[in-house]
């Protein structure tokens, strides 16, 4: 049987055969469409989420606000554009429309992958809090035409990270190409491009000079950025991927047998991890970035008391939403091991709460360094704060995985645990009740009581640990565990 016609490198000389990439988009999206568990809650978050960015666009506008306000506008379009481009650059090129198994045996081009990955992009709940806080901004401080000007450069930014995703891959799979990755050069170069026109874009926000060509020069940067991303994109897709070959044929000497049944269930979940592109690149980007912006802004105690909340909110999105997909098709393997349930749900708690701990503690000692010397309030709410938001992540990531459960291949470097419109719910309700758990810890903090940040400490992690043993032994029930098992390993 001919396969020629299958392959996405062949030349395609006809006019109608130069359109299929965007109508491949379109037969995705309605598989991915079609493939939704909850069509209605979908349609309805979609709906919400579209409400929320028009009156971020609208409302402030006729709110009257501090017109030192508008000082922020420059750095806030350079930190979109900088944000982007790390979150594109950790993934690799973006999100995938179609996951790589899937997509195997479909003729799927370079192109339609690019620009699914467009599409996906604003479905984060970074991306959208990010697009929200610079809509309201331009519109309380700038003139009124000044959200097409802020959506223009939304647009222009993510496209821009994606040309830069697609940058970060090209060179890790090039011979030495991995020590300018590491060194953040396509970040930086990113930034560059980013800082002089986000001076000309703040000024015509706010005095409203030029719009017009404002927005036509976005507009064409935007579509000349769309068709470097997919000539990048192309490149990618003929060279092998070094990065997760590496991390899967490396050899590693044997060790001792552990003593007990979680020691060793915790090894190999733990080495699961670190093999995995995508976890061990986003884990180091989610602990030294929010490190990295404390550092440099010089925040004091109190602001770092909210960062455990944004690290936890970030590393748990990398596989503890969907904890078992850890496991793959292997987890009908790990099934059978002569192994109780409470020690596999404990050993994979444990992993992901080291990982959580480990993240915020880089955080936390890369904002001291500039914070100065702390009060014991200060001290004692930072430390709570990163107990409290590990037991919150780890409890909501327990139950969710046990409810809704996927199958996803983490070996590829471009991987979500779940799908993108099930992402964004999930981030955003960890970030709702970390960033209220890490207030109401700073305002104790700032009023100097000791006793009583420990007892709300103690009331917010008793509340998840009970919520934590209750998955446990929701686990232990072999119909429950059966249908997770047959879910991720299919």
């Amino acid at each position: 049987m001919p396969t020629a016609r299958s392959s996405p490198a062949e030349p395609t000389p006809h006019r109608r055969a130069r359109a299929h990439p965007v109508r491949d988009v379109g037969h995705l999206l309605r598989f991915r469409a079609a493939t939704v568990r909850r069509p209605r809650a979908a349609a309805l978050a979609l709906a919400v989420l579209g409400l929320a960015t028009v009156a971020a666009a609208v409302v402030p506008a006729w709110v009257t606000v501090d017109p030192g306000l508008a000082r922020l506008l420059q750095p806030g379009l350079v930190a979109i554009a900088l944000v982007a481009g790390g979150s594109a650059a950790a993934s690799g090129g973006g999100r995938e429309l179609l996951p790589r198994d899937a997509a195997a045996v479909h003729p799927i081009s370079p192109l339609t992958d690019h620009l699914g990955a467009l599409l996906l992009s604003p479905l984060s709940a970074g991306w959208l809090i990010q697009a929200w806080a610079l809509l309201g901004l331009a519109s309380a401080v700038g003139v009124p035409a000044a959200p097409v000007v802020a959506l223009c450069w939304l647009v222009a930014s993510t496209v821009l990270a994606q040309a830069v995703g697609w940058t970060s891959e090209w060179l890790r799979r090039r011979h030495r190409g991995l020590l300018p990755v590491r060194l953040a050069l396509p970040l930086v170069v990113a930034g560059l491009l980013a800082a002089g026109p986000a001076e000309v874009v703040a000024a015509t926000i706010r005095d409203g000079d030029l719009i017009v060509v404002v927005v036509v020069t976005l507009v064409v940067v935007t579509l000349g950025l769309v068709v470097l991303g997919a000539r990048l994109a192309g490149a990618v897709a003929r060279l092998v991927p070094r990065d997760e070959g590496r991390l899967e044929t490396r050899a590693h000497a044997p060790r001792p047998t552990p003593r007990s049944d979680f020691v060793v269930l915790r090894r190999i979940d733990r080495g699961s991890v670190w093999r995995s592109a995508p976890l061990r690149r986003g884990t180091w980007l989610l602990a030294l970035a929010p490190g990295s912006v404390a550092l440099a802004g010089g925040l004091d105690w109190p602001a770092l008391v909210l960062m455990p909340g944004l690290v936890a909110s970030g590393c748990v999105l990398l596989f503890g939403v969907n904890l078992w997909c850890l496991d793959g098709r292997g987890m009908l393997w790990r099934e059978t091991l002569p192994v109780a349930p409470r020690t596999v749900v404990a050993a994979r708690a444990w992993v992901l709460a080291e990982l959580l701990l480990g993240a915020g503690a880089v955080t936390l000692l890369l904002g001291a360094v500039r914070a100065g010397r702390p009060t014991a309030a200060e001290l004692a709410a930072v430390v709570l704060a990163l107990a409290v938001v590990v037991a919150q992540s780890v409890s909501a990531g327990l139950r969710w995985s046990a409810a809704h459960p996927h199958a996803v291949d983490l070996r590829s470097a471009r991987a979500t645990p779940a799908p993108p419109l099930a992402m964004v719910g999930y981030s955003l309700r960890l970030a709702v009740a970390t960033t209220v758990a890490g207030l109401l810890l700073t305002g104790l903090a700032t009023a100097g009581r000791v006793d009583l940040l420990l007892a709300v400490a103690a009331v917010l992690v008793l509340v998840s640990a009970l919520r934590i043993s209750r998955s446990v032994r929701r686990w232990a029930d072999p119909l429950a565990r059966a249908e997770v098992v047959a879910v991720v390993a299919a």
